[in-house]
């Protein structure tokens, strides 16, 4: 007890050695500019005032030369409850109701600069604004030895400097009549007005012997425009202000751009001084009249001696200000912590005292708990060791379905590939068509078995990855719908799109949402009666886009909403089926940082709601996908319908392309041989080795390689045919089970023309041969000289005119910053993605950079015009910018279009 009232006692004492805090103040300053150095320099002297008060915060408002906005901000200051009103008026009349409403309602003001209208103000802090006209008028009759012509450069007319300073200046002339004032103009105190003004009037006074600017920002405007007139006249030019630094009219004296100028004070420091006198109930004078005196050669050195030892001086006191306030609050949080040390002994007192009692019972729980500690750290060890065993047999049972899934791909090839062909004949009877249809449906489901197991191993090993683009989801959806219509003709369901948005760019990887929204309409066709309905509504909200899968269906029962997105989950109405579906559908929503929710109840339907944030914000720069890439990749869930094939001319056997065909599975190795005998000459081997002896001994025209096989894979043989000089240029075409985005990432890596994923359709695998081959034809044509259309298999009539209108099209609109594909693709007839697949095909590049190419070759044309300036020359291309044609012309050219025109020149 003795030390908890020592330590009582040691605490009062610290609280009553506490400082006592001075009382605060707030100071309001409405200033009515602040872009010019010399109300600059008011405020800083304000703020250097101010550092010697630390109970005084100074609320600045900027009315940026409006009256209105300054009256404004004075209401809301006074509205804020501060203690004293600073005002330095834009505009006597408009100000002055407001300064004689906080006056009258005992707020100290004080009125800095410029006059009010009227004298209900505390105090006045200014410059004598008469005297300062008088002394310039007087000292320019001195300078010009009485005789003269003078222009004068004055303020804005309603203010009470402007008005003053001119009253003094005519009065200081008025006794001399060899002094001569030829004109009055009305800068504003704007240096970019006075010049205008004077720029106008100054050829029509030859004889004129000097400027009077109302400040120093006028007086250099003044000095310029003399210079560029008539510069070898040696105008005067005197402005007022005498502001000291490196952009003060004191160095723009010191430096001989003006001849003289008046030093008004700002008043800055007086008018917080003056301030603190009034809030602290101390004497004070209402009129604070600043001295004025004229600065110029003969004095301007020591001045400027003066001042800046000054601005040196001041910014050491603000340093070590700052210095005193750092040490400051490090005394405070060191009293503060001193405190609360203090409190914390204390504390620590009365509970060591508790813990000497319990310390002994403590030790009895503590042997308890060790005991039973190791009980439960030995049953731990135990479902450890169970858990990595589960563990292990878990990636052993997904491996094997892994593997098994791909070895799943080339027998589905051989079942796909043939019923393709046999479909594609049209030879068959309607019977044997449709049990041919029936198989290939359960084949292609198959196919969509196995590609939900692989994305469902993805997910587990975390590997999936998102390839995101802007997509048009009300489109996309319309598209998705195309497969079902059928079905729901035939059972009479009412399937439709419910949404009042034309259209909505929203960011998702198109493979996954196919995916998602797929298994969600095949659940609703799955358990909707005939004659129901299933209804797709779209809405925004917020910032996300909300889908909703609406069926009047069976339902769902409580218990299998809750275990509805649990994967291999069965509900009782779903007894076929993986149990994946969902399980996926969630997990590629929440990898877009969307969520998906399921509404049900028994016999009365189910709705599936998915939320998908809008932007691209959310996503990782490596989730972004390529758009041409994006573009080209078509989902691997489903199988489209073959194309009906093309009709060409039997070459003869000397004629026809040679294939190479690299597999080691026979049977699909004699099937795609097969395929391909009709049109080219083909030899085939089992191994890459083998594969790769061929390849070198007959430099065929094509390739076709699979990924997997013995002796040396596909990606060894494509890298030793590319990396070749015989065999370099040969179009080489992967064909493999593997269809993640890193394993077709690794194929183009290898430098493979094309990645082609099993089962396939032997009609694009034909056509791709073909396109292929063509478009080497045509490098060949062109890295020979000759024309497109001399080329052996060279561009047909139709693509030609698609070309010229298309060139006809950007060439009607090259000067139009806004031409864009979709608008090209309006016109011509093609949406944006048949725009630029027809153009990347046809000239080995997308749109946009063929209308970059024209936009260049028409600038290279412009600038033989000497007459049109590079900007002009932008603007008539169509480019948004100087510096961005600059740029794009530099990087096409190698050299600016300055440097480009000088060479033709």
């Amino acid at each position: 007890m003795k030390l908890v009232t020592i330590a009582s006692l040691l605490l009062m004492m610290f609280w009553s050695c506490a400082e006592k805090r001075e009382e605060s103040y707030v100071i309001g300053f409405s200033q009515c500019t602040g872009d010019d150095e010399w109300r600059k320099a008011m405020l800083d002297g304000m703020q250097r005032e101010l550092a010697f008060h630390s109970n005084a915060q100074l609320i600045y408002r900027d009315a940026h030369a409006s009256s209105s906005l300054q009256v404004k901000q004075i209401d809301e200051l006074l509205q804020s409850g501060i203690d004293l009103l600073v005002v330095s008026p834009n505009e006597a009349d408009p100000v002055t109701p407001i300064v004689e409403k906080a006056y009258k309602q005992g707020t100290p003001v004080v009125v800095v600069d410029r006059r009010t209208s009227s004298p209900y103000f505390t105090a006045y802090v200014g410059g004598d604004n008469y005297q300062v006209g008088k002394t310039v008028g007087d000292y320019a009759a001195s300078l010009l030895g009485g005789k003269g012509e003078i222009i004068e450069i004055t303020g804005l007319p309603r203010s009470s400097p402007a008005s003053d300073r001119h009253r003094g200046f005519t009065d200081a002339l008025a006794g001399r009549p060899g002094m001569r004032r030829v004109a009055t103009l009305n800068g504003q105190w704007e240096k970019e007005i006075a010049k205008a003004e004077l720029k106008k009037v100054l050829r029509n006074h030859p004889n004129l012997d000097l400027i009077f600017a109302q400040n120093e920002v006028m007086a250099m405007g003044a000095r310029e425009i003399c210079n560029q007139l008539l510069p070898d006249r040696k105008i005067r030019v005197i402005g007022v202000d005498g502001l000291p630094g490196q952009f003060g009219d004191i160095q723009m004296v010191f430096d001989g751009h003006i001849t003289a100028t008046a030093l008004y004070p700002t008043g800055g420091e007086e008018a917080i001084r003056v301030a603190m006198n009034i809030l602290r109930k101390q004497p004070f004078q209402k009129e604070n009249l600043l001295q004025t005196a004229i600065i110029d050669s003969s004095n301007v050195r020591m001045i400027k001696m003066q001042t800046d030892k000054m601005i040196a001086q001041q910014n050491d006191i603000e340093r070590q200000q700052v210095r005193i306030d750092e040490q400051l609050e490090i005394y405070r949080t060191q009293r503060g912590l001193l405190f609360v040390m203090t409190g914390l002994f204390i504390i620590s007192i009365i509970l060591g005292s508790v813990a000497l009692y319990s310390l002994k019972e403590n030790k009895k729980i503590n042997r308890e708990l060790n005991s039973k500690n190791q009980e439960i750290m030995i049953q731990r060890n135990r479902i450890q060791d169970i858990a990595e065993k589960a563990q292990e047999a878990t990636e052993s049972k997904f491996r094997f379905f892994t593997n098994i899934s791909h070895e799943f791909r080339t027998p589905l090839t051989l079942i796909l590939g043939p019923i393709e062909e046999l479909l594609r004949q049209k030879n068959e009877s309607p019977a044997a068509r449709k049990n041919l249809g029936l198989v290939q449906k359960n084949a292609q489901r198959l196919l969509w078995l196995v590609n939900q197991l692989m994305d469902f191993r993805k997910i587990e090993s975390g590997k999936i990855r998102l390839q995101v683009s802007a997509n048009d989801m009300v489109a996309f959806i319309r598209e998705l719908m195309l497969p079902f219509d059928h079905m729901a003709k035939k059972r009479r369901i009412d399937f439709r799109l419910m949404t009042t948005i034309p259209e909505l760019d929203v960011w998702f990887d198109r493979d996954m949402m196919d995916k998602v929204l797929f298994n969600l309409l095949s659940n609703a066709f799955k358990f909707t009666a005939d004659w129901g309905h299933i209804y797709i509504h779209i809405s925004r909200r917020d910032d996300a886009v909300v889908i909703k899968v609406e069926d009047n269906g069976v339902g769902m029962s409580d218990a299998d909403m809750a275990g509805a997105f649990e994967m291999f989950y069965q509900g009782k109405n779903s007894s076929k089926g993986t149990g994946l579906g969902l399980p996926l559908s969630r997990e590629f929503v929440e990898l877009h940082q969307g969520t998906i929710e399921a509404e049900s109840k028994k016999s009365e339907g189910a709705a599936f709601i998915v939320t998908l944030p809008l932007g691209n914000e959310h996503f990782k720069p490596e989730d972004l996908a390529d758009f041409t890439r994006q573009q080209h990749t078509e989902p691997v869930s489903r199988i489209s319908a073959p194309a009906e094939p093309e009709t060409e001319p039997i070459a003869t056997n000397a004629d026809m392309p040679t294939v190479v065909i690299i597999e080691d599975n026979e049977e699909l190795l004699a099937f795609v041989a097969g395929i391909m005998q009709p049109i080219y000459q083909v030899i085939t081997a089992t191994d890459g080795k083998s594969g790769l002896d061929q390849c070198f001994d007959s430099v065929p025209d094509l390739i076709i390689c699979d990924v997997m096989l013995p002796v040396m894979d596909g990606l060894q043989v494509t890298g030793t045919l590319k990396s070749d000089m015989r065999t370099s240029h040969i179009p080489v075409i992967l064909l493999t089970a593997k269809n993640a985005p890193e394993q077709q990432i690794e194929g183009m890596q290898a430098k493979a023309d094309m990645y082609i994923t099993k089962p396939f359709s032997p009609q694009f695998l034909v056509e791709s041969t073909k396109s292929l081959l063509a478009n080497r034809i045509l490098l060949k044509a062109a890295q020979l000289g000759k024309a497109v259309g001399d080329a052996e298999a060279g561009i047909s009539r139709l693509d030609k005119k698609f070309l010229n209108d298309l060139r006809a099209a950007i060439l009607a609109r090259l000067a139009d910053p806004d031409l864009t594909v979709e608008s090209l693709g309006k016109e011509l007839g093609l949406s944006r993605v048949q725009l630029f697949r027809k153009t990347k095909a046809l000239l080995g590049g997308g749109t946009n950079d063929l209308i970059l190419n024209l936009r260049l070759d028409k600038a290279c044309t412009l600038l033989q015009n000497p007459d049109l300036t590079i900007a002009e020359i932008a603007d008539q291309t169509g480019f948004t910018s100087q510096s961005y044609f600059s740029t794009v012309f530099k990087a096409r050219f190698g050299v600016s279009p300055k440097d480009w025109r000088t060479v033709r020149s």
